[in-house]
């Protein structure tokens, strides 16, 4: 089931930007604004026309949604930060309007009057990103404990209950790295004490003093298992990886 309210926040500026994102363990192209999934390789006909999934989620987005644009634009103003007259003069902009048709439109009578919402709206977007810069190099940053970007995340805690001795684990590992310890494994456990086990062996292919991107971590769990991301995210719960909360930078914790 996708949240696409996840999955939007989740995005990057050019995919918020474009409307969709392409899902590579799925290969499939998600709209951010409906959820609506189209899979790479499915021919899509629409009004008389045949479309790649690439191409008809943009035809969807333009159909459905008129663009990217118009739905950012149609967010709350909690979140755009934008009043209505704003907005309105925002849509006019993109239509194409120039100054003096704007003002005829809006009936203010002074083009000058428009051409001051231009520099404060230029101002915003300076600001706007000057602050994405700076939240950007924010999440980059290993956060160090006690800081206020170190955020308590809802981990399992490792306790007593899964203890286990030298030969349980080499039992566990025996029987799931049946190819040998480098992987694949055959499939992944549901007792939570096999699953540990195996965990602490993926770690041990994590440098501890480095910091990982998510398609790093991905390429180093790839070889232990096709659903890597579910590896990514025990080891997330079970607190042998901590992660920046934008998911761009991943850490062995210590």
């Amino acid at each position: 089931m996708i949240n696409v309210s996840d999955l939007f926040w989740q995005s990057s500026l050019k995919e918020m930007k474009q409307g969709y994102v392409y899902n590579e363990q799925g290969d499939e192209f998600i709209c951010l604004l409906c959820g609506k999934v189209l899979f790479n390789g499915i021919i899509y006909p629409y009004d008389g026309q045949l479309y790649e999934a690439k191409k008809f989620i943009q035809v969807h987005i333009e159909q459905s949604h008129r663009s990217s644009f118009h739905f950012l634009l149609d967010l709350d103003k909690k979140l755009t930060g934008l009043t209505d007259h704003q907005k309105t003069i925002l849509e006019l902009f993109f239509e194409g309007y120039d100054d003096n048709k704007v003002a005829k439109i809006l009936n203010t009578g002074s083009t000058s009057t428009i051409r001051n919402h231009r520099f404060t709206l230029r101002e915003k977007q300076k600001q706007a990103k000057i602050f994405l810069a700076i939240m950007e190099l924010l999440s980059e940053q290993v956060p160090k404990k006690g800081s206020f970007i170190d955020v308590p995340r809802n981990t399992k805690k490792i306790d007593d209950r899964f203890a286990i001795t030298e030969e349980e684990y080499n039992k566990i590992l025996s029987a799931y790295f049946q190819q040998g310890l480098d992987g694949p494994i055959s499939s992944f456990p549901l007792k939570e004490k096999k699953k540990v086990a195996i965990l602490k062996h993926i770690l041990k292919y994590f440098e501890t003093d480095r910091v990982y991107t998510e398609k790093e971590v991905n390429n180093v769990l790839k070889q232990f298992y096709d659903d890597y991301v579910l590896l990514r995210r025990y080891l997330i719960e079970y607190g042998f990886m901590d992660r920046v909360p934008n998911g761009s930078s991943y850490w062995i914790k210590l």
